[in-house]
């Protein structure tokens, strides 16, 4: 079939490259426009573009996806099927073009999960099961028909990233299947069932770790922000400076009658702070301004006993 594919970070890229490799024709990509970043302004492509141009795929960047102009532009790629992974919120316009709709692959097993951080979310609460699933695109966000789904465990291991991993590796053999079955009439929607659950965007004040929780949730919180966008905590040091770091890795030991948020150092190897059932030991971490360090590596030669944590 022919495919227009619309995506934009790396979480994309392995899917457009298994439909690029597949018996299918991508004849078009779309991504987001260009943006400046870091303090030179420098000019920062999207990994989907980058592909497209490694590949000598025709590639559309819209500012806006009713431009009458980009909609004339999609037409005239004459595809059979659309197919989106990451991208952005398509009008009906967009998604209702091709004969054979629109397909959205998702990183979690819908309707579990719908909105813009799955991965995160389903970490963050704790869940041991997750997948990616693709479905076909309507006028309601992730409530399209199911197509089809994969499962894979989250192990106790697993953080946002290599969950990230495992899913995109498993949603680029989803979508060929997807493309395969769509394209040979024996793959047939079916309707979401369940009770629904969201995931939504993830911002910098929800990124604070809230240590009056069980400890166990404190753990998953971290697992689930790392690496990005990282869970954060404050601490105040004794003359008064607050000094912003990000958490990327922590254990937790259970406790009686601790007291949440006390930090204990023994000033050489162990940072840990106390949630409301014992204590979190803090692995790896990152002060604002500095590298990313292990716990001992960044406690060598720092007194941060007396510090304190800001709640």
């Amino acid at each position: 079939m022919r495919v227009v594919f619309l995506g934009t970070p790396d979480f994309a890229v392995a899917s457009l490259d298994a439909i690029h490799n597949s018996s299918h024709e991508v004849v078009a990509v779309v991504t987001v426009p260009d943006r400046q970043a870091g303090r030179g302004q420098k000019v920062v492509y999207s990994p989907v573009k980058q592909y497209a141009l490694d590949h000598n795929l025709p590639l559309l960047q819209p500012e806006r996806l009713r431009d009458p102009d980009f909609l004339e532009a999609l037409q005239a790629f004459r595809a059979d099927i659309f197919v989106v992974v990451a991208f952005r919120m398509l009008p009906e316009a967009v998604w209702n073009m091709p004969p054979h709709g629109t397909f959205n692959l998702h990183a979690s097993l819908l309707p579990a999960y719908r909105g813009a951080a799955p991965i995160n979310w389903a970490i963050i609460r704790g869940e041991q099961l997750t997948g990616v699933t693709t479905f076909l695109l309507n006028h309601k966000i992730d409530e399209g028909n199911i197509l089809l789904r994969a499962e894979t465990p989250i192990n106790p291991d697993d953080n946002a990233g290599t969950l990230h991993d495992r899913l995109a590796a498993m949603g680029r053999d989803l979508v060929v299947r997807t493309l395969d079955g769509i394209a040979d009439g024996t793959l047939h929607p079916t309707p979401q069932q369940g009770n629904p659950s969201t995931a939504p965007k993830i911002f910098k004040d929800d990124t604070r770790i809230d240590f009056h929780q069980p400890g166990h949730r404190v753990v998953d919180f971290i697992r689930g922000l790392s690496p990005y966008p990282a869970a954060t905590l404050t601490l105040r040091s004794p003359d008064g400076q607050d000094v912003p770091f990000k958490i990327f890795e922590a254990s937790f030991t259970p406790a009686p009658e601790t007291i949440a948020g006390t930090l204990v150092c023994d000033g050489k190897k162990t940072l840990k702070i106390a949630a409301n059932d014992g204590f979190i030991h803090i692995l790896s971490l990152q002060m604002s301004g500095k590298r990313k360090n292990h716990a001992e590596e960044f406690l060598c030669g720092k007194k941060i006993s007396n510090w304190k944590l800001i709640t």
